[in-house]
């Protein structure tokens, strides 16, 4: 009974291997994905507004990552009761945060005024005093 309960399972297994089953695939034209683009929604956009959108929304983040130190600061601060070390340590961290804020604005303002005038530049001709 055994020999042919694996007999049968076998006769299965081959069966199932070589059966052919439908392929219902067609000839892939863009083999390189060059269409890829346009089926996204991101054919008509001009690579310094990708640029500039993907730089602002990186600045975006650290600018939150920035409100979370000092959250946790001052979470720090208001928890140390009276512990000076823990004082001090939310302190230095605040103050790295109001650095790193400064940095992320100024390299948002510099970011902002890099693109605008690649962007004048390449607009209206190399002489365009904007």
């Amino acid at each position: 009974m055994l020999k042919k309960i694996i007999v049968s399972l076998g006769l299965i297994a081959v069966l199932g291997f070589f059966g052919v089953g439908q392929v219902t695939a067609q000839e892939e034209k863009d083999l390189l994905g060059v269409d890829y683009a346009k089926y996204s929604g991101l054919e008509n956009q001009d690579i310094r507004y990708s640029i500039g959108s993907i730089i602002q929304t990186i600045l975006g983040f650290l600018g939150i990552g920035t409100m979370i130190l000092m959250l946790y600061a001052g979470f720090l601060w208001m928890t140390s009761m009276g512990n000076n070390e823990k004082v001090e340590k939310a302190k230095k961290i605040i103050w790295g945060a109001v650095i790193g804020l400064a940095v992320i604005m100024s390299s948002y303002a510099i970011t902002s005024l890099i693109l605008k005038s690649l962007f004048h530049a390449t607009q209206r001709g190399f002489f365009y005093v904007f």
